[in-house]
């Protein structure tokens, strides 16, 4: 992880996102870099869009120098703003820079609506192949010490276990492998078993700790957030493709669920973004 981005509208909860990004990047000794997108504005409007750049940019200023002693010595800390459409332009934004990811949160003020929450979150995370941490209040917001990483039958979704150990290794975390199914068939649970094997000796060849557990339920998502909650879990690390016609766990039904539903952060991954980057154990 070499850059972290961090939506901000100006909001408590960005500043919270903002608060929880140093933390990481302090790990990582990766750099952090702002950005506000003003919502595209038609030419007629130009002195307005001016105004409210120069303002944006103010703001953001004003936060640097405000949070700067709490972000490690070598890092680059710096803001962009643009203007367009808000999921787009930070998910260019990111994909501009090689091994990056994104801390945002889902909500934001009266006024700001339109900013990181509902189907903005969404769509910068389909938008964009790097892996994306997301949350909804600012309290559970703790650095993650306790991981749950849920699996299912298909090949995609071992592919964050690299994210999820690199994570674990940096804070000394214990990640729960946690199979999920709805299904009681045999062979589905066997697979599983298979599957959470091979994770448990990577975890163990990488010196992690870690415990694996079984959850049948016929939606995903509540027993996956109900476990997460019993073990009082930090961090729910998922997959945002997957196979439709093998799981649920995609982006259209599970991971909207999740990031809608759970008040534990979540780290949504992709497998593209798996392919194309090493993360350090």
């Amino acid at each position: 992880m070499k850059k972290i981005i961090v939506p901000l509208d100006f909001s408590e909860y960005s500043l919270c996102a903002l608060d929880y990004a140093i933390n990481i990047a302090n790990k990582y000794e990766a750099d952090l870099q702002l950005i506000h997108v003003i919502p595209r504005m038609t030419k007629p409007y130009s002195n307005v869009l001016k105004e409210k750049k120069k303002i944006a940019a103010e703001q953001m200023e004003d936060i640097i120098k405000d949070y700067k002693d709490k972000l490690h010595k070598k890092a680059t800390f710096d803001y962009i703003v643009k203007n367009g459409r808000i999921y787009d332009e930070i998910a260019k934004q990111t994909e501009a820079h090689e091994d990056s990811v994104i801390i945002g949160s889902t909500q934001g003020e009266s006024g700001w609506n339109e900013y990181f929450v509902g189907s903005n979150t969404y769509r910068i995370i389909e938008s964009t192949v790097r892996p994306v941490f997301s949350f909804r209040a600012c309290k559970y917001l703790k650095p993650p010490k306790t991981i749950v990483m849920p699996i299912d039958i298909t090949n995609e979704t071992r592919e964050k276990v690299p994210i999820v150990a690199s994570i674990a290794k940096k804070f000394d975390s214990t990640v729960h492998i946690l199979k999920v199914t709805s299904s009681t068939t045999e062979g589905i649970h066997n697979t599983l078993k298979m599957y959470a094997n091979q994770v448990s000796k990577y975890f163990e060849e990488h010196d992690i700790k870690h415990e694996n557990s079984l959850i049948v339920g016929s939606n995903i998502t509540n027993v996956t957030i109900e476990y997460a909650k019993t073990v009082e879990a930090d961090l729910i690390a998922i997959m945002t493709e997957q196979n439709w016609a093998l799981s649920n766990l995609f982006m259209g039904s599970y991971a909207r669920q999740m990031i809608n539903n759970s008040y534990i952060p979540v780290l949504s991954v992709t497998p593209k973004e798996v392919i194309n980057a090493v993360w350090p154990i």
